[in-house]
């Protein structure tokens, strides 16, 4: 029987190539999306026409309610969630100073309290089923923090906080947790940066290239692997040697 993975925020970007990579490695994909319909019903199509198992899945990762909905159908229609990615965020550039209230509680809720939300709706079947997989999207920032993004620094720290923890309390249950924290990765999430400040970030990375998706996604499969059955509470940094 295959596996299933759920990834959220997977109609587009870093998400869009883990969904196509589980697919292509036997999962059964429940992909996630809260606005972007045409790219997730493209993503299925295409996983579709190569023989691949993929379902759509609309909702709010920031809201809890709306999760607890998405994974009870999943459980319908799949049965047990073996992995979850938690993929789904924003970014945003802005001075501290112009983060005010509403800037901050979206970020946050977007980028930690989803993480919260779906660790929370699906570790209970993993603890009885006494197996599962978590594989967090955190960044860079989070490790080093970012100047003009530091909602999303946070958010992403708080990730990275809340993988060690969890790790360390679901172990017993042979559930493992891990991290991965993408360096610079052409996505549309770069289109605020400026060609010529692309090619600097570009020199200062020691293997000289942008990361891709697929980069991400490779390394998220790996760790979903039993092949990386012993590691568990990491932070595994995908980013060219940029930061080290």
């Amino acid at each position: 029987m295959a596996k299933t993975v759920l990834v959220t925020g997977a109609s587009r970007g870093i998400g869009r190539e883990i969904a196509l990579l589980f697919a292509e490695n036997g999962y059964s994909v429940a992909i996630n999306y809260h606005k972007s319909i045409n790219q997730a019903v493209a993503l299925k199509e295409k996983i579709n026409a190569f023989g691949g198992i993929a379902e759509l899945f609309q909702a709010d990762v920031g809201n809890y309610d709306e999760v607890k909905i998405m994974v009870d159908n999943i459980h319908k229609t799949f049965g047990f969630i073996d992995t979850l990615v938690n993929n789904a965020g924003i970014s945003e550039q802005l001075l501290f100073t112009d983060i005010f209230p509403d800037k901050w509680a979206k970020m946050i809720n977007t980028n930690l309290t989803s993480v919260y939300n779906c660790c929370h709706r699906v570790l209970p079947e993993m603890i009885r089923n006494h197996k599962g997989c978590i594989i967090n999207i955190a960044s860079m920032w989070g490790e080093t923090g970012g100047s003009c993004e530091v909602h999303y620094s946070t958010a992403k720290a708080g990730i990275i906080g809340l993988t060690k923890a969890l790790a360390k309390e679901v172990g017993l249950s042979n559930i493992r947790v891990n991290c991965v924290s993408p360096g610079v990765i052409m996505t549309d999430m770069m289109s605020a940066f400026d060609e010529q400040t692309i090619a600097q970030l570009k020199d200062e990375t020691p293997l000289y290239r942008m990361g891709t998706p697929q980069d991400i996604a490779n390394t998220v499969l790996f760790l979903a692997d039993d092949k990386s059955s012993f590691i568990t509470g990491q932070i595994i940094g995908v980013n060219g040697g940029i930061y080290i």
